[in-house]
């Protein structure tokens, strides 16, 4: 701010009776001095004036630059027709904000949620620990043997029964069921990824026709669509097991073609390649895994999901293990035996997803593993069966071997043995993933596991223990669906 300039000499201090001046009339005192204002520039003040006209400008355009962005990155709400099947469907897109890159370096978690556990198991899919999975395989999808069709196993647990919150009351053809409740969940967890998984122990003799190209056309045509009908991220082949080198190259081919139909899906979509994932169940037996084509098979594998469990069981004339992570003998199925055969068949380490027991199998009337044994006892589901939740049973010693990567229970009394993952082999099997840079783990399957409340949960543990998961966003958008309230994304 401008100051005026005085025209007389600034009073100086004095006493508090200062002398009078004989010039001043005390009755007339002088006018004030007149201020003189300056009106040439102060060189200070007109550099401050610049530079805020500098500065009001930089901030005018970068606003307009931020205006101009925002519309270019984040459009206003729009309508955007995407073509699927030929058909035009309008799909609205609100563009919320863009979701966080892929990191595919962490450890892939997997589940099987099985369909007949909500009935006697008593558990729903609201029971999945999903907070701890990135893939939920939903078992089983079936199979006609004669002309390839792939059909939902048991409608009603899949799409029909209503949970809390599911309305009576909504008009035209809705999705309810299991799948329902697992794509909130999937809303709810965007890393969580639902594959169907087909085939399984019980409908695989369903697959006898597989070398024919149209059962396998019909086969591709119609797990497809149930992707987009349900809801899903992707198809999981449970083939038990191919026997011959025909059945593994026809097994090849329903393969290659999936992938094929997989990545179209994706395209008409307007979605990236690899949006659908396809991977297997595969086999950890020595005999079944050297009937496959590995090779090409894993030309179109997201990843293997080895089933390494079952090594021993009721087939068997003497009490086993069956998951034991090595084996004294080199010629014994293990985790290590198969998953070198899959290494030097040319897979890499990181699409092999060791698979581990949520249930023990157990041996009766033995002395231990390597004796012999008569039956296999009760079961939680089915004789010689027992849910890890229940283990180890009252009375029975619990074994961890470290040096071969195995636990059993063992009760002298009842003479009964059961071979199960505990806790601590589950972490040394994550160890081994960590050390040999596999993908990560697979359970079979999860209503069998002890709650989290116990401090027993081996799918807890085993997260624990992973470390970071690889994040990869799931899909939401099914404008193909046959499911009103699924298409117009009011689930």
């Amino acid at each position: 701010m401008l100051r005026g300039k005085r025209t007389t000499p600034p009073p100086s201090p004095s006493p508090s009776h200062p002398p009078k001046d004989p010039h001043v009339d005390e009755h007339h005192p002088p006018k004030p001095p007149r201020v003189v204002r300056r009106t040439e520039p102060d060189p200070q003040t007109s550099h401050i004036v610049f530079w805020y006209y500098i500065l009001a400008g930089c901030v005018l355009v970068l606003l307009i630059s931020l205006f101009l962005a925002r519309n270019w990155i984040f459009p206003p709400h729009r309508a955007t027709v995407i073509p699927y099947n030929d058909e035009q469907v309008t799909l609205q897109q609100s563009y919320p904000p863009p979701p966080p890159p892929d990191n595919m370096s962490g450890k892939k978690h997997v589940g099987y949620f099985v369909n007949w556990g909500i009935y006697g198991r008593k558990f729903p899919p609201q029971e999945i620990p999903n907070q701890h999975l990135t893939h939920i395989n939903y078992a089983f999808g079936n199979v006609n043997k004669d002309s390839g069709e792939v059909v939902l196993s048991d409608s009603w647990a899949d799409v029909e029964i209503h949970y809390e919150g599911d309305s009576w009351n909504d008009a035209g053809t809705n999705l309810y069921g299991c799948l329902k409740a697992i794509y909130l969940q999937k809303k709810a967890n965007r890393n969580l990824k639902v594959l169907l998984s087909i085939g399984g122990w019980s409908y695989s003799p369903n697959f006898a026709n597989i070398a024919n190209p149209q059962w396998r056309a019909k086969f591709v045509e119609s797990s497809v669509k149930l992707v987009e009908d349900v809801g899903l991220d992707g198809l999981d082949i449970d083939y038990e097991y191919p026997k011959t080198p025909s059945d593994a190259q026809a097994y090849v081919a329903l393969l290659h073609e999936l992938r094929g139909a997989l990545e179209q899906l994706a395209q008409s979509k307007g979605r990236r390649q690899g949006q659908y994932q396809l991977t297997v169940a595969a086999p950890c037996g020595s005999e079944n895994v050297q009937v496959l084509q590995i090779q090409a098979m894993d030309q179109v594998l997201d990843f293997w999901n080895l089933m390494a469990y079952d090594f021993a069981g009721s087939w068997d004339q003497k009490a086993g293990h069956q998951a034991n992570l090595y084996a004294d003998d080199p010629n014994a199925n293990s985790v290590d035996r198969a998953v070198k055969a899959y290494l030097a068949a040319g897979v890499h380490p990181n699409k092999l997803v060791i698979g581990m027991p949520l249930y023990g199998r157990a041996f009766a009337n033995t002395d231990g593993p390597g004796a012999p044994y008569n039956g296999v006892g009760e079961g939680s589901w089915e004789a010689g069966m027992w849910d890890y939740k229940v283990l180890p049973q009252p009375g029975a010693q619990e074994i961890n071997d470290h040096r071969l990567g195995l636990s059993y229970s063992y009760d002298p009394a009842k003479r009964l043995m059961i071979s199960y993952d505990t806790q601590a082999i589950a972490t040394q099997k994550v160890h081994y993933i960590h050390q040999n840079g596999l993908g990560g783990a697979m359970w079979w399957e999860l209503d069998a596991d002890a709650s989290e409340a116990s401090g027993r949960a081996l799918v807890r543990t085993v997260r624990e223990q992973l470390g970071q998961l690889e994040w990869r966003e799931n899909e939401l958008g099914y404008p193909g669906s046959k499911y009103d309230n699924l298409r117009n994304g009011t689930i």
